[in-house]
């Protein structure tokens, strides 16, 4: 009997020493993993702020999402901006007690011990919590082993009940969803949301957030695009949770479960969406590091004084590395969740962007095909010799992808030949949609070679701000950015800054001076004088504004003439242009080659009273948390005075009023106050218009990718006709649309005391272009070869 007893007692020590044990054991170890002694634990602080890669998001002043840099294409929401539907379809199928525990599921752990485990039912489902979900999400990868993964699953409950501490139920839902990873570049809600229902977290009904919850089990198993059918059981699956969870009635389950997917499939694409040249422009200023001349190359000198100084005076270029994180850290545009506030008007830049399309498209480029259609060595002149023309085609060649690649691999020119006269099947650009075909490389450089190219710029003169930007015809197709970066001979389009000279020392518009020829006596002993292509009014006495309006030679050469070219590319540079140019005569003809964004904001000087103001693009930089880190500010500076710079908006008018811009006023019947002169380069390579009004200014290019693809004539390949038209479609959008506050009523604003005569009683025009029924650029920089 005591033998008995004793042996129930040890059996009795032994199992409280086994469960006392176990309890220590257990506690013990869950100690270890806490404290991070059998491996990595996140600390209280990374706990507090977890880290996850967001992306910077590009937002235009009327607060749309222009678009992304990153890495992972996650953007924050908060709590607030999720739909319930989204919210309802997480809790119901992933974790329908969510607001019942602290972290981990104790109903949900022992139905996995015994229907998944000991009854093998795979289908009972799993025991992690949507905490735990996350917990794994923000601090594990993917295990190499199923030891690494239990111990994994370990730590996973120590963070849980952490987070949950840390963090109210809202807040980890969130975090969750933010963190989720899906398919196509899309990561966190927000992206889904847009990548798959082109929608927003707060408007997702309740059969598409089905959808994207669904997706979660297995994204790549229920790709909606590749496998609608799978992914519709799936979606299914989840109103049916939601069904059994009460948040869907049984007519809401019978009819959405009926539905199609409804998807409105977008892939995140930096080469697509609004604005695309102006995102690349901005990504690249940002991200600019501090000039270094060994990278330019021997012929630079100029660009890389440029960038220098740009380095220097712009704050925002080189932002990157030029500011830092409070651990003294440099941020990271593609990963740090930064809010980019731009000065982009959405509206205004996709009336940009689509006047840009409407005119290149239906109009200008369809006259460009004709013209050129069946001529051997088409898109180029006839004047172009065939050793030039095969040198600008063995230069577009080694300009590619393909022939860098070739290179690589060791390839000789004769290889590189036979590759670029092999036919592939390939994607090509058309103003009709993108068109497969067969074609060689090379044969692929000459049809992207007939597509005239544009930019354009769009400018608040009164604040400086970028609101339209647009680089060119398509930025997938032609990523060189017309806008921003490309530099084009400006032609007539430089005449009112040296008129701005004249009315600086005392002229006025109304001024009589002869229209004659005027010759220069140059360094070289040689004399040069620039020649008219009409003979309009030859020999009168006309005035200055008649000699601008008509874009005349003779009176511009005649104003450098009073003056000096010093004078004048003092003043071009008081006016707001970096680019080098040559204190020469010909520099009153537009000789050097400038580009689309000086010119326009130097044209906002005229508009702005005389006060010059660099553009800005930005106004703020926010981090994650919504911090202001940068604050952007007007450069401001007088460059002329206000009753100069009034008195030429009289002459940019009278361009528009009775001179090569009259078909803004007859064909367009635009009727407010609109400046402007519009510019042709020698042999019509180069068509400008630059438009002025009272809280607008723009600027437009239009040409080949090369200066010898240009039409025959002027009668085409003047500014009036290539670039002029695109202003005047801007525009006609601009003002019927009343949420923009610009009107056809905005008049500009006169100074005080002004009393200067600007009533010049001119003549009806005379001359009329007999095609057009207008007045054509007065010159082609007849003369300008000869004296270069």
């Amino acid at each position: 009997m005591n033998q008995e007893k004793s042996k129930y007692r040890k059996l009795i020590r032994t199992f409280w020493v086994l469960v006392i044990g176990g309890i220590l054991s257990v506690f013990t170890l869950f100690t270890m993993i806490s404290y991070g002694m059998l491996g990595f634990m996140p600390t209280f602080e990374e706990l507090e702020n977890p880290k996850s890669n967001l992306a910077s998001e590009v937002i235009s002043s009327d607060q749309q999402v222009l678009g992304n840099y990153f890495r992972e294409n996650r953007s924050y929401t908060t709590y607030e901006e999720l739909s319930p539907n989204i919210v309802n379809a997480l809790i119901a199928t992933e974790d329908v007690r969510f607001h019942d525990h602290s972290g981990i599921d104790a109903r949900g752990l022992a139905r996995v011990m015994v229907r998944t485990i000991l009854m093998r039912d795979q289908s009972s489902g799993g025991g992690s919590t949507i905490t735990q979900q996350l917990a794994k999400l923000l601090f594990h990868g993917h295990a190499s082993s199923t030891i690494e993964r239990a111990f994994q699953k370990l730590k996973e409950w120590v963070i849980a009940v952490k987070l949950e501490r840390s963090y109210t139920k809202e807040e980890i839902l969130t975090m969750y969803l933010n963190k989720a990873e899906f398919i196509y570049d899309a990561y966190g809600i927000k992206s889904a949301a847009q990548t798959f229902f082109n929608s927003s977290t707060d408007t997702l009904k309740v059969e598409e957030a089905a959808v994207i919850i669904g997706m979660l089990k297995n994204p790549a198993l229920y790709n909606p695009v590749r496998r609608p059918e799978l992914t519709q059981d799936r979606r299914n699956v989840v109103l049916h949770q939601m069904l059994k969870a009460s948040f869907l009635t049984d007519a809401e389950y019978d009819s959405l479960s009926t539905m199609p997917l409804g998807l409105q499939f977008k892939r995140a694409d930096h080469k697509e969406g609004p604005a695309p040249y102006f995102r690349e422009y901005l990504r690249l200023t940002l991200t600019a590091g501090e000039p270094d001349r060994s990278d330019y190359a021997s012929w630079m000198e100029a660009k890389f004084l440029e960038d220098s100084a740009r380095y220097v005076d712009d704050p925002l270029y080189g932002w990157i590395n030029k500011n830092y994180r409070p651990d003294g850290t440099k941020y990271d545009v593609y990963k740090d969740g930064l809010k980019i506030y731009t000065t982009i008007d959405s509206r205004m830049q996709t009336y940009a962007e689509n006047a840009v399309k409407n005119h290149l498209s239906q109009d200008i480029q369809p006259k460009f095909f004709a013209e050129k259609k069946g001529r051997p060595g088409a898109p180029y002149t006839r004047d172009l010799a065939r050793e030039d023309y095969e040198k600008i085609i063995e230069r577009a060649i080694k300009n590619t992808d393909r022939y860098r690649g070739l290179k690589r691999n060791g390839a000789d020119m004769d290889s590189v030949m036979r590759v670029f006269n092999t036919k592939y099947d390939m994607t090509v650009f058309t103003w009709e949609g993108e068109r497969d075909t067969v074609m060689t490389p090379l044969d692929s450089i000459h049809h992207y070679k007939f597509f005239l190219r544009a930019g354009m710029i769009s400018i608040d003169p009164l604040s400086g701000h970028v609101k339209a930007y647009v680089g060119g015809p398509n930025f997938k197709h032609f990523m060189y950015d017309m806008a921003g970066k490309g530099k084009r001979q400006v032609g007539s389009t430089i005449k009112p800054f040296v008129y701005t000279l004249a009315m600086q020392e005392g002229f006025t518009p109304c001024d009589l001076v002869p229209n004659i020829a005027q010759t220069f006596y140059l360094g070289s002993g040689k004399t040069w004088t620039p020649r008219n292509s009409g003979s309009r009014r030859a020999g009168e006495m006309v005035t200055l504004k008649w000699g601008l309006a008509n874009s005349n030679n003779n009176i511009t050469a005649w104003v450098m003439k009073q003056f000096n070219p010093r004078a004048v590319a003092n003043t071009i540079r008081e006016l707001g242009i970096k680019s080098p140019m040559d204190a020469v005569p010909a520099l009153c003809l537009g000789t050097p080659d400038f580009g689309l964004l000086e010119m326009t904001s130097s044209y906002g000087t005229f508009a702005n009273k005389g006060v010059h103001i660099e553009p800005m693009i930005v106004t703020r930089i926010e981090d994650r948390y919504g911090n202001v880190i940068s604050d952007f500010h007007p450069q401001k500076r007088e460059a002329i005075s206000e009753p100069t710079a009034y008195l030429m908006l009289n002459l940019l008018q009278g361009v528009v009023n009775q001179g090569t811009g009259g078909r803004l006023r007859y064909k367009y019947e635009l009727t407010g106050q609109i400046g402007g002169k519009t510019g042709t380069t020698q042999n019509h390579s180069d068509g400008w218009f630059m438009g002025v009004t009272p809280q607008l200014v723009t600027g437009v290019w239009v040409g080949g990718e090369d200066r010898d693809i240009h039409f025959d004539g002027i009668g085409l390949g003047q500014g009036a006709n290539m670039a002029l038209p695109i202003f005047a479609l801007y525009m006609k959008d601009i003002y019927a649309n009343e949420e923009i506050g610009i009107t056809q009523e905005d008049v500009f604003e006169e100074p005080l005391n002004f009393y200067v005569n600007l009533d010049c009683n001119q003549p009806a025009q005379q001359g009329m272009d007999q095609e057009e029924g207008e007045i054509t650029e007065e010159e082609e920089m007849e003369g300008v070869e000869e004296f270069l």
